[in-house]
């Protein structure tokens, strides 16, 4: 039977993206995120107007898609409630946010330069898209508190151990995303069922799927 819950928040589970932008004075900023969907060679991110990282992709119009392992939980969650804006919105502060100049040490993660990007990547992280903002829309009824930004990936950095040999795919059986559902945080990268959309794009995947039993 289906009840009528009034959910307070949609966050059915969708990887945790590690954002790196830059500041105004030039320093890095680190905001973990989990409003992330991509097509082809492009990425939407869903973030609230009140944050650090949507004034530095408005103003620099790029930044880098870090995207952190499951065992990589640790350090994000220690900057889960932090933000790189020194006057901390209300909101944020009811919620237990507090002011930190620099995320990645906060974190215990690196700042790797990047290729095309002024934004840095984050070393630890398997998977780093350097990305330029190519649209921003704001939204939200009756008045926009967050926006929508269209990001165009220019450069795919992968730990090669990811990659299944000798070709251009990353192995899904290797690849164990931190994934966020409501709020929490799971992993483990179980395939649970075959995929029909896998064999009609030819993916060259062997994939062991676990018991039901």
């Amino acid at each position: 039977m289906h009840i009528v819950p009034g959910l307070k928040v949609l966050y059915f589970g969708t990887p945790v993206v590690l954002i790196s932008s830059r500041n105004s004075d030039g320093t890095a900023n680190l905001a973990p995120m989990s409003s992330a969907w991509w097509l082809n060679q492009s990425a939407m991110l869903g973030l609230g107007n009140s944050g650090q990282t949507t004034a530095n992709l408005l103003r620099e119009r790029e930044c880098v898609l870090n995207l952190p392992s499951s065992s990589m939980v640790d350090a994000v969650d220690r900057i889960a409630l932090t933000t790189g804006k020194r006057a901390v919105p209300e909101h944020k502060l009811r919620q237990g946010y507090r002011y930190e100049p620099d995320k990645f040490s906060a974190a215990g993660l690196t700042e790797q330069a990047s290729e095309l990007v002024r934004a840095p990547r984050v070393a630890e992280c398997p998977i780093q898209l350097e990305c330029r903002v190519r649209s921003a829309h704001p939204f939200g009824d009756p008045r926009p508190e967050c926006t929508a930004f269209e990001v165009e990936v220019l450069r795919t950095h992968v730990e090669e151990r990811l990659l299944i040999p000798g070709t251009h795919y990353v192995d899904p059986a290797g690849w164990d995303p931190l994934i966020m559902k409501f709020c929490e945080f799971f992993g483990g990268g179980q395939n649970v069922h075959p995929s029909r959309l896998a064999d009609g794009w030819n993916m060259p995947h062997h994939l062991p799927v676990a018991s039901s039993a």
